[in-house]
């Protein structure tokens, strides 16, 4: 389940990464392979929504960590950015900034209950975790405090970067750069307690199973890491979303309903406000995820009567 959680909370993965508790590499990041020629941009998963009037809504699925070889972007991506009037995210630009992020984050994460992580783990589960720690240089000792939702995240982040992958160069960290120097509005669908509340809200057994997970993509190389990088970067919604949410849905449904369906719920009468007349056009900038199924935010605008369209 951690596969979907990475994927859907872009935020955190960057406070996380600021506190600097992630597995270090143990040798320098792997870079991509060196083109023989310049890459193609990534095909976008990018929706048109029509609204009343002069309304639109341009709505970008976001993989949140990217390497700076998945720049420039696609030319109907850029043309969606110039058409649009503001520019929004999970989480506003002023939040992301806010020292509040990464205390609210840590208050969540640090255990109250008297016990340390390892009470909370079986004897295998610690066993491969003081392996990955030592080969990993994870400082364990530090850990103990804190909750097994962040000792998951962390790992996995550890492991996304050993790839080249960084935070800092995701898609949604790219907008809000952009939005900034171009002095267009920004804005955000959710604040900082409701972003950590989906992780800290995890029962003991979601959040063992969350950091089992962590270790046992881990182990297999991260082959599942690019396979889906890949996939993003051709476009291609049917991987993402058998591959992170279809079997979530079926075997978590009630942790796959609090991170994504009940957040797209709740997202769905705030874009819709942006649709009525008068608003012109805004740049939506999600975790990819949002937007995919049939209870993603592209179908759940369509249920609703508006034109969509997948530009390419």
């Amino acid at each position: 389940m951690h596969r979907m959680t990475r994927c859907l909370l872009a935020p955190l993965l960057l406070a996380v990464t600021a506190l600097g508790v992630q597995a270090a590499p143990a040798r320098a990041p792997a870079a991509a392979p060196a083109p023989s020629a310049t890459p193609a941009a990534p095909v976008p998963l990018l929706w048109k929504v029509t609204g009343k009037g002069d309304a639109a809504l341009y709505l970008l699925g976001s993989f949140h960590l990217l390497r700076a070889e998945d720049y420039p972007l696609a030319k109907v991506t850029d043309q969606a950015f110039a058409a649009s009037q503001r520019v929004l995210f999970e989480l506003s630009p002023a939040d992301m900034a806010s020292p509040q992020m990464a205390s609210t984050l840590v208050q969540a994460a640090v255990r109250t209950d008297g016990r340390q992580l390892r009470d909370e783990l079986d004897e295998p589960t610690w066993t491969r975790l003081q392996a990955y720690a030592t080969a990993n240089n994870l400082p364990l000792a530090q850990l103990q405090g804190m909750q097994a939702w962040f000792v998951g995240l962390s790992i996995s982040i550890g492991q996304m970067t050993k790839l080249g992958l960084d935070p800092k160069l995701g898609l949604d960290q790219h907008f809000m750069q952009r939005a900034q120097q171009a002095g267009k509005q920004v804005g955000g669908l959710e604040d900082i307690q409701t972003q950590v509340a989906v992780l800290a809200g995890m029962s003991a057994d979601e959040q063992r199973q969350m950091l089992v997970e962590a270790l046992e993509q881990a182990d297999k190389g991260d082959a599942e890491v690019r396979q889906l990088h890949d996939a993003w970067r051709r476009g291609d919604d049917a991987v993402l979303w058998n591959e992170m949410a279809a079997s979530m849905r079926q075997k978590y449904p009630a942790l796959y309903k609090r991170i994504n369906s009940d957040r797209n719920d709740a997202w769905v009468p705030k874009l819709e406000r942006h649709l009525q007349a008068g608003q012109g056009s805004s740049l939506v900038v999600v975790g990819t995820l949002h937007l995919l199924g049939s209870d993603g935010v592209v179908e759940k605008l369509r249920g609703k009567g508006y034109k969509v369209e997948r530009l390419r």
